[in-house]
């Protein structure tokens, strides 16, 4: 079940020991965490499997409103010292 977690969405899934245990050497080889590495492999997938311009729409979506987030983020600290200075 995906459940949304701010401009993300969360999936778990469940590994068999043998091949989780691959795959937690490989991130460890890579200097990545295991969820970090799985996230990669997860977008390499999506864009060998899909059509270009159906991947790069999403991901410039993505980026969009990673974009946004980080706007809304700022423009909401500088909210509490505008107040401060009137």
């Amino acid at each position: 079940m995906a459940i949304r977690h701010g401009n993300k969405t969360y999936m778990q899934i469940l590994l068999d020991p043998h091949r989780a245990a691959l795959l937690m050497e490989l991130a460890e080889q890579k200097s990545l965490r295991p969820t970090a590495l799985v996230r990669e492999m997860v977008y390499k997938v999506l864009k060998q499997e899909l059509p270009s311009s159906t991947y790069n729409e999403a991901v410039a979506k993505d980026e969009a409103a990673w974009r946004e987030s980080v706007r809304k983020r700022v423009e909401g600290r500088m909210k509490p010292k505008e107040n401060v200075e009137t």
